[in-house]
């Protein structure tokens, strides 16, 4: 099939391009599925799932993402968090039930489909569309260093049409009603008038006293969390790009990190040597070493604040595994060598004492919060009930409403403007999160906020919500329908989402079923 690509490359209207492939750096890093056994990752189907095999199968998740199947990866991974082994782990599993399932129930793309799907891959475009020297060069560059061929992009576009098809074969029969429909949209897009009434913890503590027994009891019950932090102090080896190579751009940049990224290699591999020692190792590549003074996890050196990342692989190295694989940071590579350890101890009771006085204040601060809030909830519905203006009752109990400005649950995540900039090709100017916020005069706390209010009827309070440090009492004042000119586009966009909200919950229900079908088991060594 990649064959026949090449062939008709005459027709496909090619335009030569460099393609910066992601994972030209890529870096073989040592698993870290805790306590899997070394030798096997899981037990599926009655067999047995070697870590090679799982290794070969994190290969093509790193593949899917250089290839852009943004939508298939983030099917197959939906749920691990942040965690790339997590995520790993997620998309082997998923990848390997995928093919069990597809297999059974005989999903069998051909060669023409698969063909298709290659040439609309993202990686593969310019701007006439499928390029094949993007193609070649991909081939020819990427897959190499990864242990992966052209078989393999095959591999994956073959188990993105089989996912797409048990989709589409889970989908046949899930319908919504129109009274589902326009239930949620006029839910969604009324327009609310709400006014809050705001409670502060720092309120409640001012009369807090915290004496002698109530520390030493919480000391008691919390002894083995009240910790000094864990303390860390490494050297490091910078592999970086000189000042004019970091003014490159294109070809030639990444040429400078791919030599930077090949002498990290050969650096590293010459510590996995037997009997290697950092410091002749370092001797032997003619590189300089800095070293950090003590740091914990939560404020890490100054000199290792240049990316996130550094100060979190200081945490990982052990003295059996004291050095780090190279970390790519935006214009080289780090390798870390751990030089020294201060355990975290048990704090004693005067140690302790500031941090326990501080959490048993905030406790019972949010606690007294909490009941106040309870009650002036109550108390307001009461008067609600009884007749009396709420707002004649909101000031009787000494309370300050705040109102909002009036808001749908659905918000527009651009305006009008924007839209029209963007649908002229513009790019629309970037607005930070807290601009956005403040332009709207909208509260940090919109999103609590409408959770609280969002089925309530005009004229009801809500139950206290905290919020952080600090809580509420939300007031619906009013719900007036939406008086959108184009409520029918969004009505049909939102009956699209509410489609594909069960078809994903359906898909994913599916999925869990077909893994405990599996007998998913990790080996524990």
């Amino acid at each position: 099939m990649m064959k026949a690509l090449r062939k008709h490359k005459d027709w496909l209207m090619i335009v030569i391009a460099i393609l910066a492939i992601p994972f030209i750096f890529y870096f073989v890093q040592r698993p870290d599925y805790g306590a899997m056994r070394s030798d096997r990752f899981a037990r599926m189907y009655d067999r047995n799932v070697s870590m090679l095999e799982a290794q070969q199968m994190a290969r093509l998740l790193s593949l899917a993402q250089a290839l852009g199947m943004s939508e298939f990866v983030q099917t197959l991974t939906a749920g691990a968090g942040l965690n790339q082994n997590q995520v790993a782990v997620q998309f082997i599993v998923n990848l390997l039930v995928l093919r069990h399932e597809a297999g059974r129930l005989g999903l069998r793309p051909d060669a023409s489909e698969i063909a298709d799907v290659v040439r609309r891959l993202p990686a593969f475009q310019s701007e006439s569309g499928f390029d094949m020297n993007k193609f070649s060069d991909f081939v020819r560059n990427g897959l190499g260093p990864m242990g992966l061929g052209e078989e393999h992009i095959e591999q994956l576009v073959r188990d993105e049409l089989c996912l797409d098809e048990i989709k589409r074969l889970l989908a046949t029969g899930i319908s919504i009603s129109k009274g589902e429909v326009d239930e949620n949209f006029q839910r969604g897009y009324d327009k609310l008038s709400v006014s809050v009434i705001r409670f502060h913890s720092a309120d409640f503590d001012k009369d807090i006293v915290v004496n002698d027994e109530d520390v030493q009891k919480y000391y008691d019950a919390h002894k083995t969390e009240l910790k000094t932090e864990e303390k860390r102090k490494v050297q490091f080896v910078n592999l970086g790009l000189t000042e004019a190579q970091k003014k490159l751009t294109g070809k030639e940049r990444i040429e400078g990190l791919q030599q930077l990224s090949d002498r990290a290699t050969d650096f590293t591999q010459a510590l996995l040597e037997k009997g290697a020692d950092f410091k002749q190792a370092v001797e032997k590549f003619q590189l300089s070493v800095r070293e950090t003074g003590e740091f914990t996890a939560a404020a890490p050196d100054p000199q290792l604040k240049v990316d996130a990342q550094l100060g979190v692989a200081a945490f990982k190295l052990s003295t059996q595994e004291p050095n780090s694989d190279p970390i790519q940071v935006a214009d080289g590579f780090y390798i870390l060598h751990l030089t020294g350890i201060t355990e975290a101890r048990p704090l004693t009771v005067e140690e302790a004492k500031p941090k326990i006085v501080d959490a048993l204040k905030k406790g019972r601060a949010r606690e007294l919060m909490s009941t106040k809030g309870a009650e002036l909830a109550q108390q307001l519905r009461e008067a609600a009930k009884s007749g009396q203006p709420l707002e004649a009752s909101i000031q009787k109990a000494g309370a300050k409403p705040e109102k909002l400005p009036p808001f749908s649950l659905m918000e527009e995540e651009t305006t009008k403007s924007q839209g029209k900039e963007t649908d002229q090709g513009k790019e629309p100017k970037n607005v930070s999160p807290s601009q956005g916020k403040e332009s709207k005069n909208e509260p940090p706390d919109l999103a609590a906020i409408k959770e609280a209010v969002a089925f309530l009827n005009p004229g009801e309070i809500s139950d206290f919500s905290p919020s952080g440090n600090d809580g509420f009492i939300g007031v619906l004042e009013k719900r007036e329908p939406s008086a959108d000119a184009d409520a029918g586009e969004k009505k049909a966009a939102f009956e699209k989402r509410l489609l594909d909200n069960k078809q994903r919950v359906v898909f994913f229900e599916w999925l869990r079923d077909r893994q405990q079908a599996a007998g998913l088991q990790f080996s524990k060594g």
